[in-house]
């Protein structure tokens, strides 16, 4: 299957949360971790969500330039080429991008798109992430609802993040405080700023204690069940059930059952990269301890080249990523429910 169209898209949305299920968002920054994502959402037969964020994008357009855009849109342009062979839906995503990197990065995407979907195209990326969290609600707020209307006019979703996620991601820091849970006030804030759907369609990333990386039992305290209190909350204001299409961030290193009670309250996507980062490269370690001798030409030897052929390992680093985010898929409940 190709990559989706903004008409598979939001049936993916909207049957994730009829079925009370989530799909995993795989951050990639690379070809093979891009396959290794695709192989893992096949593997899993459940669609999915592809996603390259500021650094990834910085990283995919080269050392000599790093420039995010080509990055993004080269990684993408190979993602419509080769997604075709998996039997599943898949979504591009662009993940947080703060205030200072918009212009290098969320306006220009957005512009391609436009330009595309004025051809006759789909878009080059399925949704684009704001991330405001760093930012007065108000001024967030605002900022939104310019990359929505523009984000219109490309057939492309926004999202939004309206209260800060805990720890350090592309170098935006958020300390682990009561700053890190979104209040109803935020959420109805927000709906009267970006309406329900009327104004274009977006995700929301709530905050209820997420913090990104995987941190020891503790130290993070997630409340998944404050997103009912914010769903009910302006839905009984707007007169309308379960108002809103949630994002997980710093989903890495969660419980079983607070991705359970965020799947009931409304969450359809969830990030992951800290516990996929590990899943690519553990096999690669592995592997240089392994044959030591062959991937390092010790002593004046000559190594082994089967071993330091980049494909040796890397074949092991994507089987370890993919099994990764089959194993999302499980948690999240995915698994089997890709669209025919």
């Amino acid at each position: 299957m190709p990559i989706a169209s903004p008409e598979i898209y939001n049936e993916m949305l909207d049957r994730a949360k009829a079925g009370k299920f989530a799909y995993p968002a795989i951050n990639v920054t690379s070809t093979q971790t891009l396959h290794a994502a695709l192989r893992g959402f096949a593997e899993a037969e459940s669609d999915g969500i592809v996603q390259i964020s500021t650094g990834g994008a910085e990283f995919l357009g080269g050392q000599y330039k790093k420039d995010m855009v080509t990055g993004a849109v080269g990684l993408a342009e190979l993602a419509h080429v080769v997604a075709g062979k998996y039997p599943v839906n898949i979504a591009l995503h662009t993940d947080h991008c703060p205030k200072d990197k918009l212009d290098g990065y969320v306006r220009p995407l957005l512009k391609i798109s436009q330009e595309r979907v004025t051809k006759g195209q789909n878009p080059l990326f399925q949704s684009h992430m704001w991330d405001g969290s760093a930012e007065t609600l108000a001024d967030n707020l605002d900022i939104a609802q310019e990359l929505l209307a523009e984000a219109v006019k490309a057939k492309i979703i926004l999202e939004v993040e309206i209260t800060p996620t805990g720890g350090e991601e592309d170098g935006v820091t958020h300390e682990i405080n009561d700053k890190l849970y979104t209040t109803v006030d935020d959420a109805l804030r927000t709906a009267e700023a970006l309406g329900l759907g009327d104004k274009g369609r977006y995700l929301l990333a709530a905050s209820f204690g997420n913090v990104h990386g995987v941190y020891k039992p503790g130290n993070v305290v997630l409340r998944p069940e404050l997103l009912r209190d914010l769903q009910d909350g302006v839905g009984a204001k707007y007169g309308k059930q379960d108002p809103f299409f949630f994002v997980f961030h710093g989903g890495s290193g969660s419980t079983e059952q607070e991705i359970r009670t965020a799947l009931e309250n409304g969450v359809v996507k969830m990030n992951l990269d800290t516990d996929t980062q590990y899943a690519f490269t553990r096999p690669i370690a592995d592997h240089m301890f392994r044959n030591y001798d062959g991937v390092l030409k010790v002593d004046g030897e000559v190594g082994n080249k089967k071993t330091y052929d980049p494909r040796s390992w890397g074949k092991l680093a994507e089987a370890g990523m993919a099994e990764r985010v089959t194993k999302a898929c499980a948690d999240l409940r995915s698994t089997g429910t890709k669209l025919k």
